[in-house]
């Protein structure tokens, strides 16, 4: 029997429209002899709509040059239906409809940090990617660098600036940014795609920056910048046993940094080497590097985890992705599809570890409190 797949894309986040590019892609990977994919389309306000024609058909409504959305009205709307284990979409009329497996293709908050996850653990269905705890750490760029530091990992000098912060004590902060030293970035730090990423190359830069990336949080990161470095990312895949794939570098073309623009808006934005152009024994601390973040982190399905590499040799862990973009130019998919796994067949096992996870989990904590009877006295004291 075919199993039937809710592609869940779109969401709350700054991130939503490349979240329906990537749903594109993951709905045009489906084998059509093997499941049966439902697209929910989830609007800026929240709101879940069963989208007929899916995200090509928001593309081919949406205006020349820009990307596609989901808005009010894209579709009868549906809920998931919140009786534990139940797995099914009810619509207004009250009709139901039966999942196996939710394929969440949500970026940024609301979606991909542990927000979306939680509520699908509560209802007991199977979902692809990290749970909730892999999930909100992947999100939050200021939390896995101190995870990772304490793994043995080394990171990317940062800072981690809060908002009131900033309001309260500016000066403080701007030392703390020359202590960096210039130029640095400047991010949000529960945010991905690059979206308020900005480079800073003098103190002067450093307001409207932060004021940049306060609008989506009130917490960011400052990181040095690493310019004599290949920028190198790793995709990851699996659960209890996760393996790495080859590495892949970015290299921006025409533009300051891999920014917004560079990864979705121009084809020309960037070059993927792949492999990347590291030395043997490099490339495998490289991976082996990714595999040990996908584990501090508590991951499971999939992550794309990004590296700087310098010319010494020395490695640099950026940050992991949870739910990397899944656009036909990204690079999870074209990391995997160089190591020999095709994206369809890594649709596929991505379904399968989720569908793996769901049953092992449902095992744990299900039945009847064990009561563990004390033994039989011998007249002793009790121990301590």
């Amino acid at each position: 029997m075919k199993r039937r797949i809710v592609v869940l894309f779109g969401g709350r986040s700054a991130e939503h429209e490349i979240s329906v590019v990537s749903a594109r892609s993951v709905l045009d990977a489906l084998d059509a002899e093997r499941y049966e994919p439902v697209a929910i389309g989830v609007t800026k306000d929240g709101r879940w709509h069963l989208v007929d024609g899916g995200p090509r058909a928001l593309a081919q409504a949406a205006s020349p040059g820009a990307l596609p959305a989901v808005a009010e009205g894209a579709g009868p709307e549906v809920a998931l239906d919140q009786e534990p284990g139940s797995q099914a979409l009810v619509a207004a009329d009250g009709d139901r409809t039966e999942i196996d497996v939710v394929f969440p293709v949500m970026h940024g908050p609301y979606g991909e940090d542990g927000s979306i996850q939680g509520f699908l653990e509560i209802v007991g269905v199977p979902y692809v990617g990290a749970g909730v705890l892999g999930s909100a750490i992947g999100m939050d760029k200021a939390v896995q660098k101190v995870l990772f530091r304490a793994a043995g990992i080394p990171v990317v000098d940062h800072e981690v600036v809060q908002e009131r912060e900033w309001e309260e004590d500016a000066e403080g902060v701007e030392a703390r940014a020359e202590h960096l030293a210039y130029p640095l970035f400047s991010k949000p730090a529960t945010l991905g795609s690059s979206v308020g990423v900005v480079k800073v190359g003098d103190a002067e830069g450093l307001r409207p920056a932060l004021e940049e990336a306060f609008r989506y949080g009130s917490k960011a990161v400052l990181e040095r910048a690493v310019e004599d470095a290949l920028e190198v990312e790793v995709a990851v895949l699996g659960n209890d046993d996760p393996v790495a794939s080859i590495a892949g570098q970015i290299v921006p073309r025409g533009h300051p940094f891999y920014d917004y623009e560079a990864k979705y808006l121009d084809e020309r934005g960037a070059e993927l080497l792949i492999p990347a152009p590291l030395e043997e024994g490099t490339h495998a601390e490289v991976r082996r590097l990714a595999v040990a973040a996908f584990c501090a982190s508590e991951c499971s399905g999939m992550a794309r985890v990004d590296f700087f590499v310098r010319p010494t040799g020395e490695i640099l862990l950026n940050e992991i992705n949870t739910i990397p973009g899944f656009t036909q130019i990204s690079m999870y998919p074209k990391l995997w599809e160089a190591s020999g796994l095709p994206f369809a067949d890594l649709v596929d096992r991505l379904v399968e570890l989720a569908i793996e996870r769901h049953a092992r989990e449902r095992k744990k904590g299900t039945g009847a409190r064990r009561v563990i009877e004390p033994p039989a006295s011998t007249g002793g004291r009790p121990g301590r």
